[in-house]
């Protein structure tokens, strides 16, 4: 038994080394936790305690990422030296072109003091022939998606808009959402950091900050 036992941990050493210096598609990644899957998007969510990282991994796809917490991170592209310390925040997020930048392979290292949590959003087809139908400005935009970036002091609201394509709404922080129709339906959610929800009909709506704190949220909107 000891033979097998050494042995097995031998085997998922080298296994975890070969991961570590061959880039895996972001599907197999095992920090990468698949939250949502349609024919669009995938969302993933990763999660790193202080000084943990992530395998080598490979972005083939436009894409999106918002910011759930407080910390610093270096990145590492796949053949290169670790990039210098970023100070990330809730709220923070990129929006990525995969067709300017080419696929990537890197890791992520989280240099703490607290845990790095990040929602990635993976678009999976772009449209023959993009919307040109805008919601508001858009704060970021690729071939595949724009985003809408709110952010809500206590009370605050944005103006009424209407998405005419499918959407993925996603919370960087915790607050009382209120969302109002133009018919008078109310509802109100109390949500939570990384709280997120898929919509593929049209709508039009006005979200309401309910809560006695700031809150950050954003509306992915395919084009």
């Amino acid at each position: 038994m000891q033979t097998l036992g050494m042995a097995g941990t031998l085997l998922i050493f080298a296994a975890s080394c070969a991961a570590q210096n061959t880039p895996l598609p972001i599907e197999q990644e095992p920090n990468h936790k698949l939250l949502l899957h349609n024919d669009f998007v995938e969302l993933f969510r990763v999660t790193l305690p202080p000084d943990g990282r992530t395998l080598y991994h490979t972005h083939s796809r436009d894409r999106a990422t918002v910011e759930l917490s407080n910390t610093s991170i270096t990145q590492q592209t796949f053949g290169a030296s670790e990039n210098a310390p970023t100070t990330i925040h809730p709220g923070d997020f990129s929006v990525t072109d995969v067709s300017a930048v080419g696929p990537y392979s890197h890791r992520v290292h989280n240099l703490g003091p607290g845990t790095f949590d990040v929602l990635d959003i993976e678009f999976l087809q772009r449209p023959e022939k993009p919307s040109e139908a805008t919601t508001v400005p858009a704060a970021g935009e690729n071939p595949s998606a724009r985003a809408y970036h709110w952010s809500l002091a206590p009370g605050a609201q944005t103006p009424e808009h209407t998405h005419h394509r499918p959407y993925l709404i996603v919370a960087a922080t915790p607050m009382e959402l209120k969302m109002t129709t133009p018919d008078g339906q109310l509802m109100t959610h109390e949500i939570k950091a990384g709280d997120f929800h898929w919509v593929d009909t049209q709508v039009t709506h006005t979200l309401v900050n309910a809560g006695t704190t700031p809150g950050e949220i954003f509306e992915f909107e395919l084009k």
